[in-house]
């Protein structure tokens, strides 16, 4: 499982045209669900996640995480995370789970994140053409790989 945390300072999904979702100061996770992704996948990513110390303290030194601070998450699934661009121009996407793999690990990813923060993680909706609009603060941009723990 690859996820994207961006540090926003608000963020809106829409879907045709129509706002579907929005927060403001919190995450904008994009997560890319692989056909090998388990429930340590899950665990692990949910909790990186909810204790990256990404935001800033009272000293203005990046020290407090997405869960102390009681800031807002919005989780989008984009396979494209899973992209392998190893050979030629044309990505491969062999390695990202099908809908029907994918849709029951991206739910269970909500619920587990909603559980640990005891919070609402607002998201798209699966499968759907998306538009997002952020504003990066920082920017900060946090790459996350289940299969690649450092």
């Amino acid at each position: 499982m690859r996820a994207v945390l961006q540090r926003v300072s608000e963020c809106t999904l829409r879907i045709d045209g129509n706002e579907f979702s929005r927060i403001g100061k919190g995450l904008l996770v994009l997560v890319g669900i692989a056909n090998n992704d388990t429930e340590s996948d899950i665990d692990w990513i949910c909790r990186k996640v909810l204790n990256m110390r990404i935001f800033d303290d009272l000293n203005g030194i990046m020290n407090c995480s997405v869960l102390e601070e009681k800031l807002e998450i919005m989780l989008v699934s984009q396979f494209t995370l899973l992209a392998s661009t190893k050979k030629g121009n044309r990505p491969s996407y062999i390695k990202a789970a099908n809908s029907s793999i994918s849709k029951p690990i991206f739910e269970k990813l909500v619920e587990t994140l909603s559980h640990l923060s005891n919070m609402e993680i607002k998201t798209g909706q699966f499968g759907a053409d998306m538009k997002i609009q952020l504003t990066n603060e920082g920017p900060v941009t946090i790459l996350l790989d289940s299969k690649n723990r450092e």
